[in-house]
């Protein structure tokens, strides 16, 4: 029998679409209305499920930065074929792209058992909304906002790919936290940090979700909720990237901190009155 059903299947999906690309962490608020919902968080057909709804969320991303990825792909290929298109930005971009991936599935693949397990708790996800939020704001007070997209390079690349280990190990930590904080402490412009957070979660959240549809099916869960929830995400995801960009280019992150703060608490507030368990 499946684990979640295609009423939850629908919830999920909203909650996945919202949260993925806002720096407020889509795997705590996942656990969070599992929790809700009476859903096991721990179980393996349901942290398959929540990879695989992960993918109509990119699938958004795919859609909204077409043209861009069109020419970023475009430039890489021109430059395998020409060692003088090699020196153009969209094809290092491409590379370090790749490059910056290679740390985060390393982690992932070799940390799975543990990610899936002791790490996975309630209690972790609610500390790591506080205390990422503590990074979030002090990476906006510290960060000057003077480089833009054309002046990152692949140390850039490379320290934010590499902080999406953050969010792996500590669920609630928030990848899209983790990323933009550690671009404005490289001095980017809120947008630029927003933007290179997206183009470096592609491939390690497309990843994610393909390789564990096969156990999200194997463990229990029906095809039509992976179909729903999947669906939705995207449609709510694309809104929500859409949204952000336009936020962010007006406004600080502090918002996104204090709501962190106040769902970490209510968390713990949650954990150990005992109407949540871990």
């Amino acid at each position: 029998m499946s684990t979640i059903g295609i009423g939850q299947a629908a919830v999920l999906g909203i909650v996945e679409g919202v949260t993925e690309f806002l720096p407020i962490s889509s795997t705590g608020h996942l656990k969070i209305t599992e929790g809700l919902m009476g859903i096991p968080v721990d179980d393996k057909a349901v942290v398959a499920f929540t990879a695989v709804i992960q993918v109509g969320a990119i699938a958004a991303v795919l859609v909204y930065f077409f043209k861009d990825i069109v020419r970023i792909m475009t430039a890489w290929g021109r430059g395998l074929a020409n060692r003088e298109e090699r020196y153009h930005h969209d094809y290092k971009f491409a590379w370090w792209v790749i490059y910056a991936t290679i740390p985060i599935v390393v982690v992932g693949l070799a940390a799975k058992p543990l990610i899936e397990s002791t790490l996975a708790s309630l209690w972790v996800v609610a500390g790591s909304l506080i205390v990422g939020s503590g990074l979030m704001w002090a990476a906006d007070q510290m960060g000057r906002h003077k480089r833009g997209e054309d002046d990152t390079d692949l140390r850039d690349a490379m320290l934010v790919g590499c902080s999406q280990i953050l969010a792996l190990l500590f669920p609630g930590f928030s990848r899209s936290g983790a990323t933009m904080s550690t671009g404005l402490i490289l001095d980017l412009e809120r947008v630029a940090a927003t933007r290179l957070s997206f183009f470096l979660g592609i491939p390690a959240l497309t990843g994610a979700g393909l390789y564990e549809l096969k156990d999200a099916i194997g463990a229990g869960v029906d095809t039509v909720p992976l179909v729903v929830g999947t669906a939705v995400s995207f449609a709510v995801a694309y809104a929500s990237i859409a949204w952000l960009l336009k936020y962010v280019a007006k406004h600080s992150f502090n918002a996104f901190v204090i709501y962190r703060i106040v769902i970490g608490v209510l968390l713990f507030g949650l954990l150990g009155t005992g109407i949540l368990t871990a």
